[in-house]
């Protein structure tokens, strides 16, 4: 299961958690303007927007690696995540009258042409979500998706009732029930409040609070989509931080780590437990991508447009997965 949030200061910052009990080995990718996309139904794209995500990039049918990206940006700073949505996502044959697009496809497709959320908008009005495997190794994932720039975010759903276009005015995405119906749970939780509650349990009885925060009691804290979703669209509606980028981004992954999953809190099956393998959060003007690891809570920073974006090949950097701890005593004690 996966959050996904945007959050604004100065600049705009986009991203997820991506929690699963398992990992692909995924890095860190950029992919140049010049490398050929290829899709299964549609016309390569050779030249076009560069991009940096997460992705895990594998051979294709013609052997040449193909990124196949959980979140990304392009240098046009628009950005996609794409989330669990298993039960209710559903694809569908080649439609000859649209832009035939597999799931795995979708992040590239988009990212590769669009600079807004509005023109990705009209790009996905043509489009059919084609259901077509990457590999015998690799199925489609039942997957949503939430689409962002710095002024708006949109939520893509293809389901049994076909494909729709949700306007997500909190920025925030979890995994199910559809989106209409995460949003509509916010209604549950409309006297939740970072400040002192006041008594109008029994106005005539002297009740007074025994500790701060008792405003947000009722927020839930489970690890199920619904709750998640709540508790981050609460976190990110009431989150403070200076507009500069560090205290941006430490503020940003302080709202994505309120939903955050241990190991051993979440049991899939006996010995099995879904953690918070990554959380990435992407700069949606300067092109940096933000990234802390289950095992490593420093955060960690490639930045697209240092690197040639002109190129024809993808550029990797492997994740940072072991902690970096800072010993600030000179002789520290060895413990073992």
């Amino acid at each position: 299961m996966c959050t996904a949030i945007i959050y604004k200061t100065r600049d705009t910052y986009f991203g997820r958690n991506l929690d699963l009990e398992y990992s692909y080995n995924e890095t860190i990718t950029i992919t140049p303007r010049k490398f050929p996309f290829h899709f299964r139904e549609a016309a390569t794209i050779d030249t076009h927007y560069a991009m940096i995500g997460v992705a895990y990039v594998v051979p294709d049918q013609n052997g040449d690696d193909y990124p196949l990206y959980y979140d990304a940006i392009n240098e046009k700073g628009l950005g996609i995540a794409g989330l669990n949505f298993v039960g209710n996502a559903k694809f569908f044959p080649i439609d000859q009258a649209k832009d035939n697009i597999t799931p795995w496809e979708f992040i590239p497709w988009v990212l590769s042409q669009c600079a807004s959320v509005d023109e990705a908008k009209r790009l996905i009005q043509k489009m059919n979500f084609y259901d077509n495997k990457f590999s015998d190794e690799l199925p489609v994932a039942e997957l949503h998706w939430i689409i962002s720039d710095p002024n708006h975010s949109i939520t893509i759903e293809s389901t049994s009732a076909g494909l729709t276009i949700y306007d997500n005015p909190i920025g925030v995405l979890t995994n199910n029930p559809p989106f209409p119906a995460q949003l509509f749970q916010l209604n549950n939780y409309i006297s939740i409040s970072a400040k002192d509650p006041k008594n109008t349990f029994a106005p005539e009885l002297k009740l007074s609070r025994y500790g701060s925060g008792i405003g947000t009691r009722n927020l839930p804290g489970g690890l199920d989509s619904q709750s998640r979703f709540v508790r981050a669209c609460f976190h990110k509606s009431h989150a403070i931080s200076n507009s500069d980028e560090d205290n941006s981004i430490s503020q940003y992954f302080h709202i994505l780590h309120s939903c955050d999953q241990s190991r051993g809190s979440n049991e899939i099956k006996p010995d099995n437990y879904e953690i918070t393998v990554y959380s990435s959060g992407y700069n949606l003007e300067k092109g940096i991508c933000y990234y802390t690891t289950y095992d490593n809570h420093q955060i960690s920073a490639v930045e697209m447009h240092k690197t040639k974006l002109d190129s024809k090949k993808i550029i990797n950097y492997p994740m940072i997965k072991t902690e970096q701890i800072n010993y600030q005593t000179k002789n520290r004690i060895r413990h073992i």
